[in-house]
């Protein structure tokens, strides 16, 4: 799985969560994998349906009812469950939950392994602009997973981003994920 693959799961904000819970042993029906996230149903259904999409997910043959059926993880699903599962027990509180459920941070954080300009996050994240990643580093340093620092030795000075805190400990876990 690379960096594009990794936008591509993160692009609907529950997809991690429904893999972590699934991880932990939750039923693979919709009531239980609800309550266990916490999402709403409209989200839930597009992450579920994505999750399928992308072959992490398939209908368990023989479970279940045709209106209410059974979803069980498939190998990759599986191997990218449990690293999911290692990014959300790091969470501390509701702000982490919430900035980990939006579309770029887990992309920003794997690729923040080591300090990187502006330029070098944007090159390596494919389709994100300009101004989503200003705002997600912004959000992202906010919380004290990324620490921004000027490169004094380049002209003119630029600053440099790197994984911090928590962030470093996704940034690795994520490493896992893209390798």
């Amino acid at each position: 799985m690379d960096i594009s693959d990794i936008v591509n799961l993160t692009s609907r904000s529950w997809s991690l969560h429904i893999l972590a819970v699934l991880h932990r042993g939750t039923a693979g029906r919709q009531a239980p994998l609800l309550a266990a996230t916490g999402a709403s149903r409209t989200s839930f259904g597009q992450s579920l349906k994505h999750l399928i999409t992308l072959n992490l997910l398939e209908r368990n043959p023989g479970h279940g009812h045709p209106l209410r059926p059974e979803f069980r993880l498939t190998a990759e699903g599986q191997r990218i469950a449990a690293i999911a599962h290692q990014v959300l027990t790091l969470e501390n509180n509701q702000n982490d939950k919430t900035l980990l459920r939006r579309t770029w941070t887990l992309p920003i954080l794997a690729v923040s392994n080591r300090p990187r300009h502006f330029s070098h996050l944007k090159s390596h994240l494919p389709a994100i602009t300009d101004r989503a990643l200003s705002q997600s580093l912004k959000s992202i340093e906010a919380h004290n997973w990324i620490a921004r620092s000027i490169d004094t030795h380049s002209r003119p000075p630029r600053p440099l981003y790197h994984a911090i805190n928590e962030g470093a400990q996704i940034s690795a876990i994520a490493q896992s994920l893209a390798g």
